[in-house]
């Protein structure tokens, strides 16, 4: 049975990585090795992201234009997380919107590029 999986992110900052994602989406270090960092993990209400200290792979030209995902990440509220992140200055590649498909949906652009969607169903609201 599988209870937990945290997607492992390659960057080339480990500590500016990390800083973001504590500043901007509220994540806490909870592990940072070697000095400077090679690898750290994050969490944020029990759920963790693994970071990896390497070169990114080669960009991808229609990664935005195609809203090519890194992760989804199934949440209770997208308007008032929306918000929490907008407050703190996070960059949006897309706002909230009620999909097709029964999610009420945002996504973010990271510090590094990536892009992070955040959903909840509109049946749960």
């Amino acid at each position: 049975m599988i209870r937990r999986i945290a997607p492992q992110f390659l960057a080339t900052d480990i500590s500016a990585t990390v800083a973001w994602y504590g500043e901007k989406l509220g994540f806490e270090c909870v592990g940072a090795w070697q000095d400077p960092p090679a690898y750290a993990i994050v969490a944020r209400d029990s759920h963790l992201i693994h970071f990896r200290c390497a070169k990114p792979p080669a960009p991808n030209e229609d990664k935005y234009s195609e809203e090519l995902l890194d992760a989804y990440v199934s949440i209770d509220d997208a308007d008032v997380l929306y918000r929490e992140y907008a407050a703190r200055g996070v960059e949006f590649a897309r706002a909230p919107a009620d999909m097709p498909w029964g999610l009420r949906e945002f996504v973010v652009k990271d510090c590094d590029g990536r892009l992070l969607a955040f959903g909840a169903n509109l049946q749960a609201a």
